[in-house]
């Protein structure tokens, strides 16, 4: 068991220490740009109505230019927010991070007057960069998410075998105040096992959650797993896609912002809506509602023709089996926004431990390969001592 922790450790120990420590920056992404972005997300709030949401995109893609179409677009109910219209484009092909993302920009608007607040470069962004470094050390993910992934599931093997080795012979006082307690008094080598023996024991749980739901993207015969498990079936969820069309009875005004009046009045509580334009002539126009402020679990998804802004189809959050539901938590889970701001500082408190655990058992293997050479010196010397 020793040595099955320790090689396992050794040969995935620099790829947890990135990937946990990428996890610790990436958590609060959204509170850190809040700040450094605030001119351009946040607007005053005004006593009228919002402009049509095609009026609005006018504006972003006059700011982003014609040769960059707008992707995705996120309203806010709350007044001071800005919008924000996505263009996106990626190249499969790449090897890198920054050959595969060929632009991601967001241009945001102040909804009441339809005035460009700025366009941020999401390509090049600190998070941005970080979130691709944990996701694929900045690899095409093709490349990259693979061997992310199988650190991964053995930092899950080493949580496991690091439990059994932690675990006392004898429950007596001596032991649990080894176990459960950091002796800070001690040498720095006791510290540094401590460090290693003790934290890892406390985080070890949220640990092996954060690292599964990683495991979640990384692997499809695991997604596949945690879907059948959670829902009692392997029947695959539904992911119907309608079509819209052509020439069929066209709405008074823009399509586009006839069905989004529609989801505002059929979607309950949302705090975002999420717009996904028809990108081409059979597409739908696909419009989601979140419940949360940054959380994507729980939504309703509706579907309009893109000509007549017909409702083509429903998928409330009620309609989704156990396993579709923890799926569609996964991401939620895994950065702790689940749990709001104290589940974002309780993950980040995790992924730091995590990212400490590879440092501190190497240090701790380093010293037993220091001890063995002195006591083998110690051994030389006293054979040629005795042979004198």
């Amino acid at each position: 068991m020793d040595k099955l922790h320790l090689w396992l450790g050794l040969g995935s120990g620099i790829i947890v220490l990135i990937v946990a420590l990428t996890g610790c920056l990436f958590v609060f992404q959204k509170e850190v740009n809040d700040i450094y972005y605030r001119k351009q997300l946040f607007v005053t709030p005004e006593h009228h109505a919002v402009l049509p949401v095609s009026e609005l995109r006018k504006a972003a893609q006059a700011a982003l230019g014609p040769d960059k179409p707008i992707n995705y677009i996120t309203t806010y109910t709350a007044p001071d927010m800005a919008w924000e219209f996505s263009t996106y484009k990626g190249n499969d092909t790449a090897l890198t991070y920054f050959g595969v993302v060929e632009y991601y920009e967001a241009a945001m608007v102040n909804p009441y007057t339809g005035k460009v607040t700025g366009v941020i470069d999401l390509k090049n962004n600190f998070f941005s960069v970080v979130k691709y470094i944990h996701w694929s050390l900045l690899l095409n993910t093709a490349y990259g998410q693979p061997v992310v992934g199988w650190a991964t599931f053995i930092f899950v093997i080493l949580l496991i075998t690091g439990l059994i080795m932690w675990w006392p012979k004898k429950w007596n006082k001596s032991n649990r105040d080894k176990s459960f307690k950091i002796k800070w008094k001690a040498s720095f080598k006791r510290v540094n096992y401590d460090l290693h023996n003790v934290l890892g024991f406390y985080a070890m749980i949220i640990a092996l959650v954060i690292a599964m739901t990683g495991m979640v993207w990384a692997f499809t015969w695991f997604e596949a797993t945690v879907y059948v498990v959670a829902s009692g079936t392997t029947t695959p969820p539904d992911r119907a896609q309608h079509a819209s069309v052509k020439g069929t009875a066209v709405v008074t005004g823009d399509p586009l912002d006839a069905a989004f009046e529609k989801a505002r009045s059929i979607l309950k509580g949302p705090t975002r809506i999420g717009i996904f334009p028809a990108s081409d002539e059979k597409g739908a126009n696909v419009i989601s509602g979140y419940k949360g402020k940054e959380t994507y679990y729980g939504s309703d998804e509706l579907q309009f023709d893109q000509y007549s802004a017909k409702l083509l189809g429903r998928r409330n959050d009620s309609h989704k089996n156990r396993g579709e539901r923890l799926i569609d938590m996964n991401y939620d889970i895994h950065v702790g926004a689940i749990g709001g701001l104290p589940g974002k500082i309780l993950a980040f408190i995790i992924s730091l431990i995590c990212a400490s655990l590879p440092v501190t058992g190497f240090y701790v293997w380093w010293g037993k390969q220091k001890k063995s050479k002195k006591k083998l010196v110690v051994i030389r010397e006293v054979a040629v001592t005795g042979a004198m």
